[in-house]
This record gives C-alpha cells, sequence and structure tokens, in this order.
C-alpha cells in the first residue's frame, strides 16, 4: 500500500482554519436565528458518510433541514449561488437517511440561511424558505 504524502503551506491552513471558525460562527448565529421563531431544534451537523445536514429542527409539523452558507463582507447572492443541484441531492439523501433512523414523520422543506458577516456581532441575514425542492 502506498501512502501519499502532500505539504499544505502554512498560509492555507490559516485560511482553512479561518474559513471554519467562519462556519462554525455562521452556525451560532443561524441557531439563535431559528431558535428566534420558535423553530425547535433537532439536530445539527449530523453526519452520515462524506455527508453532513447542518441543521435539522421543526416547524410545527414540518421536519425543515436548513443549510447554512456563511460569507464575510460578500454579497448574499454569492452564498447562494454555492447550493449547487449536486449538493441539493446529497442533502436530499441525508434527510431521508435522517428522518428514516430518526423515525420521525412529517412534511419536509429544505431551507436555506444566509449569512454575511459584515463585522464584529453585525450580520447580514437572509432566510430562504422552501429554497428548493426535492429532485427526482
Amino acid at each position: 500500500m502506498c501512502t501519499k504524502i502532500i505539504n499544505i503551506p502554512y498560509n492555507d491552513l490559516n485560511v482553512m482554519a479561518e474559513h471554519n471558525e467562519l462556519g462554525a460562527e455562521g452556525e451560532r448565529v443561524a441557531l439563535r436565528y431559528l431558535q428566534s421563531k420558535s423553530y425547535a431544534i433537532l439536530d445539527t451537523n449530523w453526519r452520515q458518510g462524506a455527508g453532513e445536514l447542518d441543521i435539522i429542527a421543526r416547524d410545527g409539523d414540518q421536519i425543515v433541514i436548513v443549510e447554512v452558507k456563511t460569507r464575510a463582507g460578500r454579497q448574499i447572492t454569492e452564498a447562494e449561488r454555492a447550493i449547487s443541484r449536486q449538493k441539493q441531492r446529497r442533502m436530499v439523501k441525508l434527510a431521508n437517511s435522517y428522518i428514516l433512523k430518526k423515525g420521525l414523520e412529517g412534511e419536509v422543506r429544505f431551507d436555506v440561511l444566509i449569512i454575511v458577516k459584515k463585522g464584529e456581532e453585525n450580520y447580514d441575514i437572509r432566510y430562504i424558505r422552501d429554497a428548493f425542492y426535492p429532485l427526482l
């Protein structure tokens, strides 16, 4: 068996760490936002294989799968484009697995919460309800 070693420049590691920190901060803001709208949070960062669902919640009788996109100082429309058809398909498959494993019942909705960090504790938030419908 051959092991391939790759070298990642130190600067790239810093960029990755900052990106991960920004994402975690965005998810905390997203949770506060959803809770302020009376969503019941069922799970966060649920993983299966290489896939992950950011937030699974209930809004009344509906199961809501929320994809969180966080950016720093960029336009909201740029974050919206980050959810490709392939990403949507993966989210639908993961949602099906989650619902089956947890034995949940109810209509499922896919939402997107976009957060643009404008400064310390200053965010633009856009919530897109029914952002997409499951693709066949």
